[in-house]
């Protein structure tokens, strides 16, 4: 076999496979994936309620790993996590990140201060954890770019700005700490030109892809539902926003979620 007839293996670090958009069809979403080179997911409970169903998927198929955390959006609707609660679930071997947890005032900024307490809860978890903590910004760059930079300081932790769709100054703050930017479908639509400028400034390194299916689709799936199969598409686009070919970029960026998401990493050189 050719080199060239090899599917370059790569990783969506953020889709909602629990979803009802995905109800009874996880088996053939699977199978996509695989055929588009999308061996490993990473899916994200929203809701600690869901938490259950959510470890299901990952513990009924092999290439689902999981992380949990309370929405944003969500914050001010649910119970508040615990410190100890996130922990407790960090124990389960498939569950590698804490959140999605950030802020969002683009839709719930009148719960802003429910969102900063949930947020400062959901980084001591991945600073006593030492998983990465996946954050979810919008509109609320200045808050975000704060409270990470002063939580940083007190005590390290990990990080990935998850579909980062904000500014150029919210992306140098978080890779002056050292965390990770994820490139979603938004940065393959095509008004999308100063995102991609972005993406473009930051190094390779810190470079994650993502569907956040079922939402997003990248051309030219756009308005249709999101998968993990599609993950493909943004990646073969961030490839040219790298100006690299797609095999280096995929390896590049399966490289950095093993780097970042070391836990799946382990977890799969044991398996």
């Amino acid at each position: 076999m050719s080199d060239s007839t090899i599917t370059p293996e790569i990783t969506d670090s953020h889709c909602h496979l629990d979803f009802p958009d995905f109800d009874g069809q996880l088996d053939d979403v699977m199978t996509r994936a695989a055929q588009a080179g999308v061996t490993r997911m990473v899916t994200i409970c929203t809701r600690l309620r869901n938490e259950p169903g959510v470890r299901a998927i990952a513990e009924a198929y092999d290439p689902v790993f999981y992380a949990a955390g309370t929405h944003p959006m969500s914050a001010a609707e649910e119970p508040m996590a615990t410190v100890d609660d996130l922990v407790k679930l960090a124990a389960h071997p498939k569950f590698v990140g804490i959140g999605e947890t950030g802020l969002d005032y683009y839709y719930t900024a009148d719960s802003a201060e429910v969102q900063k307490q949930s947020l400062r809860i959901h980084i001591e978890a991945a600073q006593r954890t030492g998983l990465p903590l996946i954050i979810h910004a919008r509109s609320a760059d200045d808050d975000v770019a704060q409270i990470l930079t002063q939580e940083h300081q007190n005590a390290k932790f990990s990080c990935v700005m998850h579909c980062f769709s904000s500014s150029a100054q919210l992306a140098h703050a978080a890779l002056d700490l050292g965390f990770y930017l994820s490139m979603s479908g938004i940065a393959a639509f095509p008004k999308s030109q100063e995102l991609r400028d972005i993406f473009a400034n930051a190094p390779l390194d810190r470079i994650l892809v993502e569907t956040d299916a079922p939402y997003l689709a990248p051309p030219p799936h756009r308005g249709k539902r999101n998968e993990p199969a599609f993950t493909a598409h943004t990646a073969r686009k961030g490839a040219e926003v790298f100006g690299v070919d797609y095999a280096e970029f995929a390896a590049r960026t399966q490289a950095n979620f093993e780097r970042l998401f070391a836990k799946a990493a382990e977890y799969r050189a044991a398996a």
